[in-house]
């Protein structure tokens, strides 16, 4: 039980950042009204909080969801495609802008950028170039943890060097929560939880501001919710309107913006 007392305490840190909670719903349902997209990053486990805000359901077209596979392949451990390889790539310079080289980003886009630590190099460096780019950039990380961390970069500059605003999941340093006497290393990770809410509180709150812009989005529903014809019939709308925003993202790659701007 001691794991849900400290997860208590997390949605404690969660609800006291409610003001920095609105202002990020409300750069990013600006973007997705105007018809672009929220970027939304995250290497290792923090491909966790990207999925979790798109797709799946109670969740809406807007968001891109940028996951490196060689980055965030955990299942098979050790041996090709492995963990130590992951682990290795996460802090390879210049890897970032080989991601964000495929897509076409505008000053209306935003960004989502998650990384517990804040000190690996490539989400770093993506938040870097989305605000070299105009993109307001939003952080997701411990706060603790990555003021108690030492930067895999070079000049020693964090995630949040880099971000227009910082959300805290609320985890402890090194994020373990709970001490087994005998054993000397904490278990049970918290930062997946506080994450996991603080996405969903800004999801809950576009998806309020689209509505009330006159723009509710598709969300995708369970047909025990709303009827299977109604479920298909979201799903359907839900992933084509993705397809329209995220073909908008590949339109001009690649194309001097003197010539895409004739």
């Amino acid at each position: 039980m001691q794991y849900i007392q400290k997860c208590r305490a997390i949605l404690d840190t969660v609800e006291a950042q409610q003001p920095q909670i609105d202002q990020v719903a409300q750069w990013f349902a600006d973007t997705i009204l105007a018809g672009r997209m929220v970027h939304v990053f995250g290497s290792g486990h923090s491909r966790i909080m990207v999925e979790e805000m798109w797709p799946r359901y109670g969740s809406f077209a807007g968001f891109n969801p940028i996951v490196e596979l060689s980055l965030t392949f955990h299942n098979l451990v050790v041996g090709a495609n492995g963990q130590r390889q992951a682990m290795f790539l996460e802090n390879v310079p210049g890897l970032a802008d080989r991601i964000l080289r495929n897509f076409d980003l505008s000053e209306q886009d935003s960004a989502l950028v998650i990384s517990s630590s804040g000190c690996n190099v490539v989400p770093i460096e993506m938040a870097e170039l989305f605000q070299q780019r105009g993109v307001k950039v939003v952080a997701l990380l411990t706060k603790e943890h990555s003021e108690a961390s030492t930067s895999k970069r070079a000049d020693g500059k964090k995630l949040g060097d880099f971000a227009d605003l910082i959300l805290d999941t609320g985890a402890p340093i090194g994020d373990a929560m709970i001490t087994i006497p005998g054993l000397d290393t904490p278990v049970a990770p918290g930062s997946t939880v506080g994450g996991a809410v603080i996405v969903n509180c800004i999801k809950a709150e576009v998806a309020r501001l689209l509505t009330e812009a006159g723009q509710p989005p598709k969300v995708l529903s369970a047909g025990v919710v709303v009827g299977a014809e109604r479920a298909v019939e979201l799903f359907e709308g839900a992933y084509d309107e993705h397809a329209h925003r995220i073909a908008k993202m590949y339109a001009n790659v690649g194309i001097p913006s003197y010539v895409s701007s004739l």
